[in-house]
């Protein structure tokens, strides 16, 4: 586990590392090049790189924390991938179901794994599920995740890399929209960011909106946040129309 640079969580841990590309979003994954420079330093966990493994040891460390965390679960890799078995994912479930002082975001692409199994695990309310999205192609993860028993539903809208018109967010909590930073970045347009923010102002969700990625594709280049000293610094800056749009969902009050 570690302390996280993500704004919307306060710390990672990682039960599964390793992945592989199922979609567009994750054409530049930070995942993956971070497994490869953890390798290279010799981290035991990273040996294999970003071939999927499993980490049984992990499973007790939730139970050492002597204060409430967020926590991001596998943030290096996929939960409900199709090379964890069942047996591992109801394993990590238990664990978050009986450390209730910490709430929880699990993220997902593999939607329909998520629901296939959804109906054996057990959804106590610390446990917050969610499914990225980042282009109309792929907003089908929403109904997929609207159909589980989850408490708490996100979604994470990013790489944003094209308009998400489709998109429909009965029974969705929150929403975290956010454009693709690093030296292949692909654009992001406003009007695509508008778009998720006005249905969730329409629907009452909860809306986050993390970061431009790249000070180039900010329609405003002095957006202060751009600045690395800014206390809500984000790569690429993070104000929308002059405002930071940071919330939560209301069941985190």
């Amino acid at each position: 586990m570690s302390n996280s640079g993500i704004e919307w969580t306060e710390m990672t841990w990682n039960p599964v590392t390793g992945c592989n590309k199922i979609s567009p979003g994750c054409k530049n994954c930070y995942a993956e090049a971070m497994s490869k420079r953890l390798k290279s330093m010799g981290i035991d966990k990273y040996k294999d790189g970003f071939k999927l493994r499993t980490h049984p040891e992990t499973l007790s460390i939730p139970f050492t924390w002597k204060k409430s965390k967020v926590v991001f679960v596998n943030s290096m890799s996929d939960l409900f991938h199709d090379d964890v078995p069942f047996e591992f994912i109801s394993a990590v479930f238990s664990v978050m179901n009986n450390t209730p002082q910490h709430i929880y975001q699990v993220l997902t692409k593999r939607s329909e794994r998520l629901l296939e199994l959804s109906h054996k695990l057990k959804w106590t309310d610390n446990i917050w599920m969610g499914v990225s999205v980042e282009n109309d192609d792929y907003t089908f993860r929403v109904e997929h995740l609207s159909k589980t028993a989850a408490k708490t539903k996100f979604l994470s809208i990013e790489p944003l890399i094209g308009p998400v018109k489709s998109l429909i967010l009965n029974g969705i909590d929150w929403v975290i929209v956010g454009g693709e930073s690093g030296h292949k970045a692909r654009p992001l347009q406003k009007k695509w960011i508008d778009f998720v923010k006005v249905k969730c102002e329409e629907e009452n969700v909860a809306f986050f909106f993390k970061q431009w990625g790249k000070p180039k594709f900010n329609v405003n280049p002095s957006d202060p946040t751009i600045d690395v000293n800014h206390p809500k610094h984000a790569k690429g800056g993070c104000e929308l129309d002059g405002e930071i749009y940071r919330e939560m969902p209301h069941k985190a009050a």
